[in-house]
């Protein structure tokens, strides 16, 4: 099945960010609505999809579990194959999502399809379970990456990911006191919600200028 997208931003943009849900939130999600809106508004363009199992959950009552994530790598190669784009290509998501994404990087570098990889809030490892780590590929990953999280992400915060042999092609921000979607708790951390999320945008439009720099140079 050909996966129906949403699309935010100008047509222009340097860049398309492809971007995959979590696994239990669509992708119009109020997280992932926020996300695309902050990165809009950093000049980029967002296309959005789902992977079956949450596109058939909006026809149904059934809420199916979603598969493993390296059971979804067909649907995103999919993905990747169907979006109409005008320049570079990113790809990445949100937690799940992303970490998908990050499983089929290489391979659509290699083939030239991608220039890099974006992941907000990645999914080290499951809430409470620090020893099982989803982190093995990402010691050899040679895409270029930036990985948005929040300090006290459940799925990994930065005490934990510092201890992590991470590749050198992952660029990592952090932002003070954010969950799994980046929002801080203001009465501690002094931030919004919609303050990481602009900080979010602004590294990540940054960081794809330096990435097209790195091309055009070689």
């Amino acid at each position: 099945m050909q996966p129906d997208f949403l699309f935010d931003g100008p047509d222009d943009a340097e860049a398309t960010i492809l971007l995959a849900h979590g696994a239990g939130a669509p992708m119009d999600s109020a997280s992932m609505t926020a996300a695309t809106a902050a990165l809009t508004a950093a000049g980029l363009r967002v296309a959005r999809f789902e992977f079956d199992y949450m596109a058939a959950r909006r026809n149904s009552v059934s809420r199916k579990p979603p598969p493993k994530a390296e059971l979804l790598i067909p649907e995103y190669r999919r993905a990747v194959e169907a979006v109409p784009i005008k320049g570079k290509l990113i790809i990445g998501g949100k937690s799940m999502g992303g970490r998908v994404a990050s499983m089929v990087a290489d391979s659509l570098l290699a083939e030239g399809a991608v220039a890099g990889l974006i992941c907000l809030g990645y999914p080290f490892h499951p809430p409470g379970k620090p020893a099982q780590l989803r982190t093995a590929h990402l010691e050899t990953l040679k895409t270029p990456a930036l990985i948005c999280q929040g300090t006290r992400d459940e799925f990994g915060t930065r005490d934990e990911v510092s201890a992590y042999p991470l590749s050198s092609s992952i660029a990592l921000l952090w932002l003070e006191d954010g969950d799994h979607d980046l929002k801080p708790r203001k009465s501690v951390s002094g931030y919004t919600a919609a303050q990481h999320l602009a900080r979010m945008a602004e590294e990540t439009h940054d960081w794809i200028r330096q990435l097209n720099r790195h091309i055009s140079d070689r």
